[in-house]
């Protein structure tokens, strides 16, 4: 009966649908990106990419939370099942539908795949004690900075986040150290149930969040909704006023320097994307720069070209790889 009456607090929808609506804000701008309307790079740096961060991990802490509600006095199994395959399912079609929609980033492990996994694991650990799942928090979160082995790099372990080889997608959340945020949820909680403060929670009635707590008691349906919704009303504006054609040399530049810097002086990489830039445009081939997948001629000219400009700019042979200078970085 206790378990029933904390199941559903309207507090904690509310919570929830505010996180969604943050998740939304977040998806509007990286559509603004992908359309054009402003520089791709603004939603995965700096403050953004900061608020990102937070509204996954404020997700993923309240999936730990409702997974304790529904089920820390007893795991009721059929309802565990149904929630668990359509979360299953959903996340089968985004791969599927990413896949074909952009594959250079297709969602292989994205947050709706890590929850339906964290969900497994976090039954399998809810009876520990508080401690313990923060102890257990702290070492999943901390993981991925130590744990370090060549077999992990294949492909077959992507989804936990101990790959060094991990390809582009545009939304990766793997279990270290994302599945951190569900087991402190869990512990929350759980201390939150012993000290009384549930019962206190569940006795609240926000009224004046109704939209917010409607959204949270539907957060799968709004997920897989607003952002096709999204995309449908900036390609329809787009229509009419269509984002200016930007200028890809400047975004290669920019991007180039950026990601050589994290190796070299910011001198050094200025001059030698500049040549990079040069070698293309005198071969007519900057659309190569760009190229997701470059065929073996194709390759075989950026490595020429990167060879080159780094010893032309003083550079070693070896120091800076065909993939800085392709793939639109």
């Amino acid at each position: 009966m206790q378990a029933r009456r904390l199941s559903r607090i309207e507090l904690i929808d509310a919570a929830r649908g505010a996180a969604l609506v943050a998740m939304a804000i977040y998806h509007f701008t990286w559509d603004l990106g992908f359309f054009g309307y402003i520089e791709p790079t603004i939603p995965v740096t700096g403050g953004w990419r900061i608020f990102a961060r937070c509204i996954a991990s404020s997700f993923l802490f309240l999936v730990g939370v409702s997974l304790f509600l529904a089920h820390g006095h007893g795991i009721r199994w059929r309802s565990f099942g149904k929630r668990l395959a359509m979360i299953a399912g959903a996340a089968l079609a985004i791969t599927v539908v990413t896949y074909y929609a952009t594959p250079d980033a297709f969602i292989f492990f994205g947050i709706l795949h890590h929850i339906a996994l964290a969900s497994i694991l976090g039954l399998a650990v809810m009876r520990l004690p508080v401690f313990a799942l923060v102890i257990l928090a702290g070492a999943v979160i901390a993981a991925s900075r130590f744990i370090q082995a060549s077999l992990l790099d294949q492909p077959l372990f992507w989804w936990t986040g101990l790959s060094r080889n991990v390809p582009p997608s545009n939304d990766y959340i793997p279990i270290f150290p994302w599945f951190g945020m569900v087991l402190l949820g869990i512990a929350a909680a759980k201390w939150a149930a012993s000290t009384g403060i549930l019962a206190r929670l569940a006795s609240v009635r926000p009224h004046t969040l109704p939209l917010l707590a409607a959204a949270g008691r539907h957060s799968l349906l709004f997920y897989l909704l607003h952002q096709p919704v999204l995309i449908a009303l900036l390609w329809t504006f787009a229509q009419v006023l269509p984002p200016a054609t930007p200028d890809r040399t400047a975004i290669f530049l920019d991007a180039c320097t950026e990601r050589c810097s994290a190796s070299r002086e910011e001198r050094f990489c200025r001059t030698y994307c500049a040549c990079v830039v040069d070698a293309a445009a005198a071969d007519d081939r900057v659309e190569a720069l760009f190229s997701p997948r470059p065929d073996a001629a194709t390759q075989e000219w950026l490595e020429e070209v990167v060879f080159r400009c780094s010893l032309e700019n003083n550079g070693r042979d070896g120091e800076i790889s065909p993939s800085a200078a392709g793939r639109g970085l």
